[in-house]
């Protein structure tokens, strides 16, 4: 296969891939509507129909927390000790002040850091 037709194929399948997502979602929509479901729901409900179909829906609500004023706020209402069991502080590398630190700094820090390759991520585009 060329390069031409491996590109022109990976577009089509694009496309299908977004076509099928959004029949997909649009049937989960029209799901929850017959079932009653509502769209903040938050848990697991379970529906069987009568002719053998069973439907397991996981509602999930998003959090997004804003680590510096949740501690501000504790520390201002004197709940800092209960943030470690209420909240997981995840530790991200800041990539750009990364780079820019010292190797003294960042050297000894390695050890404590798991590098793995992630999935290339692809823009094909083709000019009409």
């Amino acid at each position: 296969m060329d390069l031409e037709t491996c590109s022109q194929q990976w577009l089509d399948a694009k496309q299908a891939e977004r076509e099928a997502v959004e029949l997909r979602r649009d049937m989960e929509n029209k799901l929850l509507s017959l079932i009653g479901i509502a769209e903040n729901m938050e848990g697991t409900e379970t529906v069987e129909t009568d002719t053998g179909y069973k439907l397991k829906i996981v509602g999930r609500i998003n959090r997004k927390v804003d680590g510096d004023r949740v501690q501000e706020i504790a520390a201002e209402e004197g709940l800092t000790e209960h943030l470690a069991s209420l909240f997981r502080w995840k530790p991200e590398i800041n990539m750009a002040a990364w780079k820019n630190a010292k190797e003294a700094i960042t050297t000894p820090l390695l050890g404590g850091i798991t590098t793995t390759p992630g999935r290339a991520s692809f823009t094909i585009t083709k000019e009409s």
